[in-house]
């Protein structure tokens, strides 16, 4: 299992779209065997996916992601646990001990606030997808 975290400062990034640096964590037998941080090469949103998927990663921790990232997540078949904020390493062990406090159901933190569906042109990370 490979296992990817937005990250800056050693939190949770919030923003999906807009990270510069990822924490990659590969796991065997549920322990943590390697830790690796990785510039994301100015990729941005459903383009990050497919960057994720090269590095061999299969699951996603992290905190705000639209609608449109989260599509191209599940066709590059990997597994997203949204909606999660603090230490990037906190959140990871608490994934393998299987007590992370996700939202299955994350949306995009600014959805709608422009009063259309998908209107708010993806300034805070969701792409322009968050669906309103």
């Amino acid at each position: 299992m490979r296992i990817a975290v937005p990250y800056e400062n050693g939190l949770v990034f919030q923003h999906f779209g807009h990270t510069s640096e990822f924490k990659l964590y590969d796991v065997e037998n549920g322990q943590i065997t390697g830790e690796e941080a990785i510039g994301s090469a100015g990729s941005g949103h459903g383009a990050l996916a497919g960057f994720l998927s090269g590095l061999g990663v299969d699951t996603l921790v992290c905190g705000g992601i639209g609608a449109g990232a989260q599509e191209a997540l599940a066709q590059a078949g990997i597994k997203l646990y949204g909606g999660v904020s603090g230490g990037a390493d906190e959140a990871v062990r608490a994934l393998l001990a299987g007590t992370l406090d996700y939202d299955a159901h994350v949306q995009c933190s600014h959805h709608g606030h422009h009063g259309e569906q998908g209107s708010c042109g993806g300034e805070h990370g969701c792409g322009g997808s968050c669906g309103g």
